[in-house]
């Protein structure tokens, strides 16, 4: 088993509405994101993905969010574009791209600094 990833980042603001703090003005950050594929075997050049696929996948998705304002996004209409929600939004935007019969998305991390952040891991229903 294989757990393989890259990491990039985007730029965007947002604001968390209903937040009882600052949070609730506009503002941004600089997100870093991580995403996970797991593989349960190698291919016959001894690869569980190509990175290069693996890029390509993520950088279609992290483009929707860069230097964009969040909120303004319809994916984020009603729910706040919080790093758990975008989290979700991500991964639920490349789970079927990154799916094969020797792997499968198996995390998305997001953190809004360098010392704060989470990881998603879908929910129980996405087939491993």
């Amino acid at each position: 088993m294989f757990d393989i990833f890259i990491k990039t980042h985007f730029a965007g603001a947002h604001h968390l509405r209903d937040y009882p703090g600052e949070c609730e003005l506009p503002h941004g950050h600089n997100w870093k994101v991580k995403v996970t594929v797991r593989a349960k075997n190698v291919d016959e050049i001894g690869m569980g993905i190509d990175f290069k696929v693996l890029k390509k996948h993520v950088k279609e998705v992290v483009d929707r969010l860069d230097h964009r304002d969040l909120n303004a996004m319809d994916e984020f209409a009603v729910l706040n574009p919080s790093s758990e929600h975008i989290a979700i939004f991500i991964f639920k935007n490349l789970v079927e791209k990154l799916q094969h019969d020797r792997y499968f998305l198996y995390s998305v991390t997001v953190m809004e600094t360098d010392t704060s952040g989470l990881t998603y891991y879908g929910d129980n229903s996405v087939s491993r």
